[in-house]
């Protein structure tokens, strides 16, 4: 087994954020070799989240994000599991990403769990009333269609980067990318935004890297 000095141990774990004995494995894993040992972490890390939903994420940052010149405003709440990870920049840069998306995309609610079940039942109605006369025979299957397009406009972790070239990662697989990389629990628990002049929407709840 390759010899891994405590000097590129810390190096890991400065750029992964990872635990010492992960790192340590990871390198000996990978025979010494760093880019290779980063990659082996991230894809642990992304094999291993389920195993954290039942972690507790009491650690963290309330984030706030001003735009447009103090037109727009954010907070939200942004939890991991240890102080290590929530001092490290890269968790800050996380929370400001998300805290910029919401700033931008306007996303009503944090998750579709947290979706009041009257406002469900309002859109299926609306879609419903939309359906023309020919449509009746598959109209469930077109109200549950239009109801997840619903979501993935609305609620927030469902709702695509937009820095993302491909467009294809959501929000909450930016969260689950964050996770696997520095191997916690990462939560997004609940968010607010402000716009000047107009009516305040506050959006609670939790959405947890782990599903």
């Amino acid at each position: 087994m390759t010899e891994i000095s405590a000097q590129l141990v810390r190096e890991l774990r400065d750029k992964t954020n990872a635990g010492m004995m992960d790192c340590k494995k990871a390198l000996q894993e990978s025979s010494g070799d760093l880019d290779k040992a980063i990659e082996y972490l991230r894809k642990k890390g992304l094999k291993d989240i389920s195993k954290r939903a039942t972690k507790d994420a009491r650690e963290g940052t309330v984030h706030t994000y001003l735009h447009t010149g103090g037109r727009v405003g954010v907070m939200l709440e942004l939890n991991c599991e240890t102080d290590f990870v929530a001092r490290n920049a890269e968790f800050t840069e996380l929370a400001n990403a998300v805290a910029m998306h919401v700033a931008w995309a306007k996303p009503r609610f944090l998750d579709r769990e947290s979706v009041p079940a009257n406002v469900i039942a309002k859109e299926s109605e609306i879609f419903r009333s939309q359906l023309k006369p020919e449509q009746e025979k598959m109209a469930d299957k077109i109200v549950t269609g239009r109801l997840e397009k619903f979501f993935t406009e609305n609620c927030l972790v469902e709702q695509l980067d937009a820095r993302d070239p491909q467009g294809k990662r959501t929000i909450g697989s930016m969260l689950n990318e964050h996770s696997a990389k520095v191997g916690e629990k990462v939560v997004l628990r609940r968010f607010i935004r402000f716009e000047l002049g107009e009516e305040l929407e506050a959006t609670t709840g939790e959405k947890s890297s782990a599903q």
